[in-house]
């Protein structure tokens, strides 16, 4: 069983993580150089309501996985990496839940008003707290594997 939890636990960071990687590296750039902002935002717009989805899967995922991974050890015993890694996910939830009920809301009504100079200052501060998210995604991952 522990093993099915950290399976689906690490698939759940996986999809995450190479999604916001994607997202930052290869999909944001490229749309902005062959794109501009009256067809681009409404994409990412799109694109972003798919991604979502996955990203609340995925953060269901991570904790009725997590949980029952950490409940295992009594809680002085577990490697202090784990701590850092659970305290660490629980902010990328919390800046997850900020871009989706602040900025993203935001960046769907400029969309909806064709105001682009609105939505494309949206989409930064979206940019900004995934690349944030992406950096402590990487920072518990070393956390957990390299902090005993």
């Amino acid at each position: 069983m522990r093993n099915l939890l950290l399976f689906l636990h690490v698939a759940g960071a996986i999809f995450w993580m190479g999604g916001m990687a994607f997202t930052v590296i290869a999909l944001r750039p490229a749309l902005h150089a062959q794109l501009e902002p009256p067809v681009r935002l409404p994409l990412v717009v799109l694109v972003l309501r798919r991604f979502f989805v996955v990203v609340i899967a995925s953060i269901a995922l991570l904790l009725a996985t997590g949980v029952p991974l950490l409940l295992q050890v009594p809680g002085a015993m577990a490697p202090r990496g784990w701590h850092a890694m659970a305290g660490l996910g629980v902010l990328m939830m919390l800046i997850f839940g900020h871009i989706f009920f602040s900025p993203w809301r935001k960046l769907q009504r400029a969309v909806e008003l064709g105001d682009w100079p609105d939505g494309g200052r949206r989409m930064q501060l979206i940019t900004l707290l995934v690349k944030i998210n992406l950096g402590l995604g990487w920072v518990a991952i070393a956390a957990v594997l390299l902090w005993h």
